[in-house]
Order: structure tokens, then C-alpha cells, then sequence
């Protein structure tokens, strides 16, 4: 059969060609559809959950016979926007190759394909459900996850959850995720005549100080022994007049992935000591240091109920185990099992992470189908 005519790939073809880039168009034209076709296509009971000023999230539901677990698959509905460097058009999630492409192609429509056709699965077997099986579509995820933050204060996912998202994990079951603290850091001096330095403070030199201090204690962190070193990104950096003026304010963005034992409060520690540290390489000069975001690393629970029962489900449909390893970046997962304690929660689907964010993002066919049928296998196991 060609992979054209197979429904996963027409449902995520569908999904490519509407954009919900974040920030541009969001997700209005995506909520509507992915209401719509569940509407269409399975008996639950649906919502759209207000996050932000037309942005729902969309929440379906088939009701089980108790309620003290449920099994959610959540997946975002955003896509970071297309970006420049394409050699197609970056909304036309077309089939090359055995090859889909488009923006959000991986990251996630085609997991939110899956989800949705194993979800529908379920709803079509008309038979009576263990636990309440849950598909929860969020917005914002490429941003502050407040899509997911809103699902645990719908009280859609808790502690006693079985959740799985399914994000791209490049054949792997991903069961951990680093944590993450994110700074905007604005160094202050005084302007002068480049000629003439030491009548100015450059705030550029004291901010190239802060980061060399940032990223030698960086490495001097331990090292977790399955998730690795803590990192540091520094996204933006902007500063200066010209080149004949000292310069008086830089501002740098900082992205820190934290494995443990590192904390969040560690981390804020020590950017304050690399600060304290720069400073006083360039007398005159302060700092101001906002954090804008903090997520505390999940590690791997060998005991997790869902991560046997994924286990099982993936050797069932491929014939053999898939590595189980950690997501390198942040997850609505994540979100949950940090806002919750829940023990189950972990990533699934197809595609690489490493074509996320790219130009010519693309995701397998075949990892699309394989999805659907460990995720639709996995909801029978659990739920029937």
C-alpha cells in the first residue's frame, strides 16, 4: 500500500498544512479541526478548556468503570514557527521518499495522528474501559507549557495517571527529562569614548565575564550517569551603540538543562556566584538577573507501571525492545509529573528530535504507523 493512502498519513498531512506556529498564527485552526474530527470519529465526551484568549485546550474523554487511575495521552498542538531555509514549502506536508514533511511534522502532528487514531481505536472496540482514557490536545507548549500547567488545574492528570505524550524519541521509550532554569541576565556600565576606556564601564566585558564564570562552574557539576552534564545555552545576547562607544548595557538570554543532583535552587545559586565573580573583573559595572522559567529534572522510575506496560506493548507490536532512555528537553510530561509526583509519566512516538526546529523537518511514514499500533495496543492492555 502506499503511504499516501494509509489515514495516519492523510490525518497528519491535514494537521501539517494548518499552521499554529508559536508565537504567530497559535492554535484556534488546529483546536477546531482536532475537535471536529474527534467529534466525527469517537463517542467520547469532548471539552475545549480555555488556556489563553483563543487558545483552548481540547480534552476527550471515554468513561471507565472506576476512576481511580486514568491513561492520557497529551500532545501539543503548537509548532515553532517555519523559519527561514526551506527547500519546500514548509506547510504542505508532503510524502517523499516514505517521508513527510512540513513544519511540526515531527514535532508533534504526527504524534497527535497517533494518539488520535489509537484513541479512536479504543472508542470504536464499544467495549466497557477499565479506567477513563483520556486524549488531551494543549496549546503553548513551545512556549511556557502552560497548556499542560492548565490540565493538571482542570484536574484532567494527577498523581495516580498513566500519561504518555507523544513527542518525537527517535525509536526509543524516553522515561526521564532534564530539568530547566532559564535567566535573562542585564549588565549595566557607563558609555565613554572608545578612545578613551577607562573613563567608561563596559558592560559587554562584564557580561563576556558572568558567562565564562557560568560555564566553568557548569562544569564542574556532577555528572548524572544516564542523563549527563548540565548545560548551558546562551540564546540572545544584545549590547552596544557602535564601535567607537564603550558600551552600557548587555542583555543575554540563559537556557540551563540541570540533570541531578542539581536543583533549580542550585542553579540560581550559582549563576548569582558567576555574577558576583564577573563583576568584580570590571569595577563599576552591575547586574540584574531575572529568572524566567524553572522546571525540576524527572528521573526514571524502574518500578513505573506504564513504563512495564509500554515495554511490553512495544515488544508485542515491533517483535522486539526499543532503548529506554531520557528526552533531552522538556515535555508536558514532564510538567505534569513535576506539578503532580506522578511516576508514570514518559515519551513515545515518531520521529527524530534532531529534525525538530529545522528546516525541512520531516518524520518517517513508518514510525507514524508503528505508533499507532503500540499506542492503540498499549490502551487495550491497560484499559480492556
Amino acid at each position: 500500500m502506499n503511504s499516501e493512502t494509509l489515514e495516519e498519513i492523510r490525518l497528519t498531512q491535514q494537521m501539517v498544512q494548518i499552521e499554529s506556529s508559536n508565537p504567530g498564527t497559535f492554535e484556534a485552526a488546529m483546536s477546531e479541526f482536532v475537535y471536529d474530527w474527534l467529534r466525527r470519529n469517537t463517542s467520547a465526551e469532548i471539552f475545549r478548556e480555555p488556556v489563553h484568549p483563543g487558545r483552548d485546550n481540547i480534552a476527550a474523554i471515554l468513561r471507565g468503570k472506576s476512576r481511580t487511575h486514568n491513561l492520557t495521552y497529551i500532545c501539543h498542538m503548537d509548532t515553532m514557527p517555519a523559519g527561514e531555509g526551506w527547500e519546500r514549502p514548509p506547510f504542505s506536508g508532503e510524502v517523499i521518499n516514505g517521508k513527510l514533511y512540513g513544519r511540526g511534522a515531527c514535532d508533534m502532528k504526527a504524534g497527535l495522528a497517533a494518539a488520535m487514531l489509537a484513541f479512536r481505536n479504543l472508542s470504536r472496540l464499544g467495549k466497557p474501559l477499565n479506567y477513563d482514557f483520556q486524549l488531551i490536545a494543549t496549546v503553548n507548549e513551545e512556549d511556557a507549557m502552560t497548556g499542560a500547567e492548565q490540565a493538571v488545574q482542570d484536574g484532567y492528570v494527577n498523581g495516580d495517571s498513566y500519561v504518555l505524550d507523544a513527542e518525537p524519541t527517535d525509536s526509543r521509550i524516553q522515561v526521564a527529562h532534564k530539568g530547566k532554569t532559564w535567566f535573562e541576565l542585564t549588565t549595566h556600565g557607563k558609555t565613554c569614548h572608545a578612545s578613551m576606556p577607562q573613563h567608561g564601564c563596559d558592560a559587554i566585558a562584564a557580561m563576556a565575564e558572568i558567562i565564562t564564570r557560568i560555564n566553568r562552574k557548569l562544569a564542574e557539576l556532577p555528572v548524572h550517569p544516564e542523563m549527563g552534564a548540565c548545560t548551558a545555552a546562551f540564546g540572545t545576547i544584545r549590547g552596544g551603540w557602535n564601535p567607537y562607544i564603550v558600551p552600557d548595557v548587555c542583555t543575554a538570554t540563559l537556557d540551563m538543562r540541570l540533570t541531578p543532583p542539581t536543583t533549580n535552587a542550585r542553579s540560581v545559586e550559582l549563576v548569582r556566584e558567576a555574577i558576583a565573580e564577573g563583576l568584580a573583573k570590571v569595577p563599576g559595572a552591575a547586574c540584574d538577573c531575572t529568572i524566567t522559567a524553572q522546571r525540576p529534572a524527572i528521573e526514571k522510575d524502574n518500578d513505573s507501571f506504564l513504563l512495564a506496560a509500554l515495554r511490553k506493548a512495544v515488544t508485542n507490536v515491533t517483535g522486539g525492545e526499543l532503548p529506554v532512555d531520557f528526552f533531552p528537553g522538556y515535555t508536558d510530561t514532564a510538567v505534569i509529573a513535576a506539578l503532580t509526583g506522578c511516576r508514570n509519566c514518559m515519551s513515545f512516538g515518531p520521529g527524530s528530535l534532531e529534525q525538530a526546529h529545522r528546516p525541512n523537518e520531516f518524520v518517517p511514514c513508518g514510525e507514524i504507523t508503528r505508533s499507532v499500533e503500540v499506542m492503540t495496543r498499549l490502551a487495550e492492555d491497560i484499559l480492556l
